[in-house]
């Protein structure tokens, strides 16, 4: 049962771990480097990003933080480390709230625009998803990385 519980903490920190560092490397280097390309170019790398990220490593990674603490939580239960997962889970959960309310509505709304080639005002497409994808995604960044940090000061302290 040890092994089992340690084995779903480990996983729980890893997985959030890297949603937050995923979130954070758009924050810091995508966006900006897509910031500097025409409206064409920005719109298609942001549909095809928005394609390909959707893949069962990321898929695990992104429920899985959530499903792990969770877990973590469970085979904690009454001992001083629980309420650090706690914390953490519902962290990451508002973390998954902002992606699903405003990110991916905005994702579906850049592809529901069709391809690069057939859209007559990529500037405007482009306004329209830019600057509130990039905001939230920085609130989510910084939201998963504050579970992430969470769960760490939880293993430090236990």
């Amino acid at each position: 049962m040890t092994a089992l519980r340690e084995s779903l903490l480990i996983a729980a920190v890893l997985a959030v771990g890297l949603i937050a560092g995923l979130f954070c490397a758009f924050a810091y280097a995508v966006m900006p480097g897509l910031a500097q390309t025409d409206d064409r170019v920005f719109v298609s790398s942001m549909q095809r990003i928005n394609v390909v990220i959707v893949n069962p490593l990321f898929l695990l990674l992104f429920f899985g933080g959530l499903v792990f603490t969770t877990a973590a939580a469970v085979f904690y239960r009454g001992e001083p480390i629980f309420w650090w997962i706690v914390a953490g889970a519902v962290t990451y959960a508002v973390g998954l709230l902002i992606t699903m309310v405003f990110n991916i509505p905005l994702n579906n709304d850049l592809a529901a625009i069709g391809g690069p080639s057939s859209i007559t005002d990529p500037a405007a497409a482009r306004a329209a998803f830019e600057n509130v994808w990039v905001r939230w995604n920085l609130v989510r960044a910084v939201v998963h990385t504050v579970a992430f940090a969470v769960l760490l000061a939880g293993l430090v302290t236990r």
